[in-house]
């Protein structure tokens, strides 16, 4: 069982999550989780398999999928898996089909499958893809999900759920350019349909994380020693959302990274120009 160090319990204070008013709003309703095969996606899906509802889990591991299907089949929860890429057209029609078939529609979205790439951009030159791939999962699958199934949580006044990054918020950092605009894109674009999808009954989230101890991150090995939230602490954050239905999380510290980060950035510039001897 992984727990914080003294650092990570001050930066992620705990969160309280009320069972039992979860289970009330939860019950009977259906809960589509992308990137539901490890890290956030799947401490989810085991958090709310204790209450009868039925999870729609996506992700392109079908392995991991099935896996995880076995262990959660004893408990309260129906468990459906799909195996799909949501970058490849023909797996995301595949899957949109699969999503209108069910007889009970959607109640819950959580759009949590990501990419995350760091890397300068000299060494990006002739790697193009990297920001096709990151626009491709973080920006174009979530908007194309949205856009056909908007219908079915019209019906069912349903919430989505956007999981992002403090990334979004804060002033442009260097190494991340396809990860920072690809995931501000998406929050750009949730936040400004959100008033429109609010008049039709449709509630949103976004949860803006710190860095997060999952798969995503183990190539980067500077990663690997700084604080990191928990998934489990996530998921918590997640399910609590459900049923307060806030607009959004956020660290409490993050006005503080916002504000350190438009000094960094300033402080970057500064030194570069002075390290090729510019005025």
């Amino acid at each position: 069982m992984q727990s914080y160090r003294f650092i990570e319990s001050c930066l992620f204070l705990p969160t309280y999550l009320n069972n039992k008013k979860l289970e009330e709003y939860i019950v009977g309703k259906s809960v589509l989780i992308t990137g539901a095969s490890s890290g956030i996606g799947k401490q989810l899906a085991f958090q709310l398999a204790n209450i009868s509802c039925h999870l729609i889990l996506v992700a392109r591991r079908g392995e991991e999928l099935s896996k995880i299907k076995n262990e959660l089949q004893t408990r309260a929860a129906t468990v459906s898996i799909f195996q799909a890429d949501l970058r490849n057209e023909e797996e995301m029609e595949d899957f949109l089909s699969f999503l209108h078939g069910l007889p009970d529609g959607i109640d819950i979205v959580v759009s949590n499958a990501g990419l995350s790439i760091k890397r300068s951009i000299y060494e990006s030159l002739d790697r193009y893809h990297d920001f096709t791939r990151t626009m491709a999962i973080n920006y174009f699958a979530p908007v194309k999900l949205l856009l056909s199934i908007i219908p079915l949580l019209k019906k069912s006044h349903g919430h989505i759920i956007n999981i992002s990054t403090v990334n979004a918020l804060l002033a442009p950092v260097p190494y991340f350019a396809s990860y920072q605009a690809s995931k501000s894109a998406f929050d750009v674009w949730l936040r400004s349909v959100s008033s429109e999808l609010r008049a039709e009954g449709i509630s949103t989230t976004t949860i803006y994380l710190p860095l997060v101890r999952t798969p995503m991150i183990q190539p980067t090995t500077s990663y690997r020693n700084m604080p990191a939230m928990l998934p489990s602490h996530v998921a918590k954050i997640i399910c609590k959302s459900m049923y307060t239905q806030k607009k959004k999380y956020q660290p409490w510290w993050l006005l503080f990274g916002q504000l350190a980060s438009v000094f960094l950035h300033a402080f970057w510039d500064l030194s570069n120009k002075r390290s090729k001897g510019e005025k």
